[in-house]
């Protein structure tokens, strides 16, 4: 049982709470429909992600067997067969597809592109430097847009911009772990690794962070915005935005432990309060 726990990554659920975010940010998160219908879409998703990420551990079984952590894993450690997990995908996929269809069609042609785009990742683009970023990204970008559409709330361009620039800060960061691993004698498990370095991985995250930084401020200053908030206080979260950025930062590049972005925000304290401040403030600005 728990093999078959830590095939289907329960703990990488919290990646599909971004669904929760059109309605948050849009103050109407306790209205009772909208908060149901976040929930049965954060659900879909997390089924899609968890069939996902079994169909990922069989492509990968040779590559995860020479991977320090990743030879633990339940396929490649030998404790779940290559058939039971392909079952386990199957029922998955057809559970997500079919429940997505019943609720709403748009949010079911967005559960379809979100894994029809990691079976290509799958397959071979991520093999493709820079673009197998942007494919993880866009997965995090259609849980946007599908909590938006599930909760039928408009989703800011803000919020995509926000969204596109953290999921792209996130995934580059795993990738310089990965740079990290073969600098110690690690073999280079991921084919894509030979298109990035050091440099050019400090470089992004420098440039990634900076930007999102910008962008931040710049949302919680605009006219716009505050007066859909009706506040102008809304600056005062760019505290935690920054300090969070810093300590990823520091993880990243002093630490040298951004292999799991999960795994950070379980385990590091200072991460996890930052965010919680962060959440609680705007809760406090837009509902209390």
């Amino acid at each position: 049982m728990i093999a078959f726990i830590r095939l289907l990554r329960l703990k990488h659920w919290v990646k599909n709470t971004f669904v929760f975010l059109p309605v948050f940010f849009a103050g109407e998160l306790f209205s009772n429909d909208k908060f149901y219908e976040c929930v049965a879409g954060f659900i879909i998703f997390s089924f899609s992600a968890s069939a996902i990420y079994a169909l990922n551990d069989i492509f990968d079984v040779e590559e995860d067997r020479q991977h320090p952590d990743k030879r633990n894993r339940p396929i490649a450690a030998g404790k779940i067969s290559v058939k039971s997990a392909i079952l386990i995908a199957v029922v998955l996929f057809v559970i997500s597809v079919g429940t997505a269809y019943y609720l709403d069609f748009f949010f079911f042609i967005c559960i379809v592109l979100y894994i029809a785009l990691n079976l290509a990742y799958s397959f071979g683009l991520k093999n493709i430097a820079i673009l197998d970023l942007f494919i993880v990204a866009f997965g995090f970008l259609l849980r946007v847009i599908a909590g938006g559409e599930i909760s039928e709330v408009p989703v800011s361009h803000w919020l995509l911009i926000m969204v596109l620039l953290l999921s792209l800060f996130l995934v580059l960061a795993k990738r310089r772990d990965d740079l990290i691993l073969v600098e110690n004698g690690t073999k280079n498990i991921r084919k894509a690794s030979s298109g990035y370095n050091l440099d050019f991985t400090n470089a992004c995250l420098t440039l990634l962070s900076a930007v999102m930084i910008v962008s931040y401020i710049m949302y919680t200053v605009s006219d716009e915005v505050q007066e859909r908030y009706d506040s102008k206080y809304l600056f005062l979260t760019c505290i935690f935005v920054i300090a969070g950025l810093m300590r990823y930062l520091q993880i990243t590049m002093v630490e040298k432990k951004s292999g799991s972005p999960v795994k950070i925000l379980y385990k590091d304290a200072f991460i996890f309060v930052v965010l919680l401040a962060w959440v609680l403030s705007f809760y406090i600005l837009l509902y209390a």
